[in-house]
């Protein structure tokens, strides 16, 4: 099966690229909601899959044990841009667990986010591990082999007691099997697998409403959402998708990037997962098809429904301010006839 075009970029009337992808929408009892493309296709879900990577250090009681705070907890689930704000609290959760920054297996670049990158490199410093954009994940890897009497040391491995946990609960929350074949290893150093577009939406359902959870995995998944709402500038940072589009809508919708055009997401209130891909994985065309799906799926106010559009639709202005130029999603995506 061939996916579909489903982002155009337009310049002036004519359209310069068309991005295909596919969609996965599922239910939390494993129904198709919404399938798009070549969904069975394995994906490399990567940074997307990050909140059900916390999910063991929440349910454990783990968390709990060294009081993270919701800001701590949601840092767990970030990729972020590496502003002050989150090197400060990743710092913070390694010293509950008597740790610090050179504990972490990571990798050492600089921010992400570009405000936060000039300042640190006008400052004449240099960055550290916990300028990198998994470092928040990372801090709650530590935390975790801590709390479980481990040494952290090689916590990145695939046959660490900390992979161990976080295979395991990718397995049970997702369905499908996590297996060597299938696997690879992710940027930050830690194991990545792939499995097809609906069994990663049905992990979404299932950590958007609880069901199916085994013992304290319902709260768990419930905690986590409620620390992202209330902090969603910890999940990414300053302007950008994750942030805006959380800030905009609270706990009715948890989004989260991946690498390479993957974006998962929860839609609580209505029960279903999603999960996505850009074929190419040009990163544009998968925050305007995630927009695009929140404005087909959720009910939203006028004033949401316009700022959701801005982001299923961004206008693309020159260096000169010019308008030169839009991303705009199919009717396919918004369910459009």
């Amino acid at each position: 099966m061939h996916n579909p075009f489903l982002v155009e970029v337009t310049r002036g009337h004519l359209v310069e690229s068309r991005h295909r992808g596919s969609v996965s929408v599922v239910d939390a009892e494993g129904g198709t909601v919404l399938s798009i493309g070549d969904v069975d296709r394995r994906v490399f879900p990567r940074s997307a899959v990050k909140a059900l990577q916390a999910m063991p250090l929440v349910e454990s009681g783990i968390a709990d044990k060294y009081g993270l705070t919701d800001e701590e907890i949601a840092l767990a689930c970030a990729s972020h841009s590496g502003e002050p704000e989150h090197a400060a609290t990743a710092k913070a959760m390694l010293a509950k667990a008597g740790q610090d920054a050179g504990c972490l297996e990571c990798g050492v670049h600089w921010p992400m986010g570009e405000a936060a990158n000039r300042a640190l490199a006008a400052s004449g410093a240099s960055p550290s591990a916990l300028h990198n954009n998994c470092s928040g994940k990372h801090a709650g890897f530590v935390c975790l082999a801590c709390g479980q009497g481990q040494n952290p040391k090689g916590y990145v491995l695939a046959d660490h007691p900390v992979q161990r946990s976080v295979r395991e609960a990718l397995e049970e929350i997702t369905g499908a099997c996590h297996t060597v074949e299938k696997s690879g290893i992710d940027g930050c150093s830690i194991p990545t697998y792939a499995i097809p577009l609906p069994s990663l939406a049905f992990g979404f359902a299932r950590f958007g409403t609880g069901t199916g959870l085994p013992g304290d995995g319902k709260a768990a998944a419930a905690r986590i959402r409620k620390a992202v709402a209330r902090h969603p500038f910890m999940v990414a940072g300053t302007g950008r998708f994750d942030t805006k589009l959380m800030e905009l809508l609270g706990e009715r919708a948890f989004v989260k990037v991946g690498a390479e055009g993957v974006y998962c997401a929860s839609f609580p209130e209505l029960g279903y997962g999603v999960a996505l891909k850009v074929e190419d994985g040009h990163a544009r065309a998968a925050e305007a098809m995630m927009a695009g799906l929140v404005l087909r799926f959720l009910p939203l106010s006028a004033d949401e429904r316009k700022a959701v559009e801005v982001l299923a639709g961004p206008v693309l202005k020159n260096w000169n301010g010019i308008e030169v130029g839009q991303i705009r999603v199919s009717p396919e995506i918004r369910g459009i006839t």
